[in-house]
């Protein structure tokens, strides 16, 4: 995570505010999630910005929610969850960090 413009990264995708997509997205690098996904999310990162809506199945290394993730996630090595962050659903993870605001509803496993 160098590069401070995220949205230039090679094997990432970016999907902005207002933008909805439903289906299957398997990224290498980043996934950064500002508008609304639905469906299946598989990446190294997975970032979710205030605005973004995540519902489906999602895995990836690390995790990081500033807005909402909801159904099934797997977060390997760590999920963190902002103060805006909220999370509802089936959570399995490595490591996880909560701030202050954050939420987390639903079934929690550490692996």
């Amino acid at each position: 995570m160098n590069d401070k413009n995220d949205m230039t990264k090679e094997n990432s995708i970016f999907i902005g505010e207002g933008v909805v997509f439903t289906g299957s997205i398997k990224a290498p690098n980043q996934a950064i999630i500002s508008g609304q996904f639905d469906g299946e999310l598989d990446a190294r990162d997975v970032l979710i910005g205030t605005s973004g809506v995540v519902t489906g199945k999602t895995t990836a290394q690390f995790v990081d929610v500033k807005g909402a993730l909801n159904d099934t996630v797997t977060s390997r090595e760590l999920l963190i969850v902002r103060s805006t962050g909220r999370v509802r659903g089936a959570v399995t993870y490595g490591e996880i960090e909560i701030e202050r605001g954050g939420q987390v509803k639903g079934d929690m496993t550490q692996r």
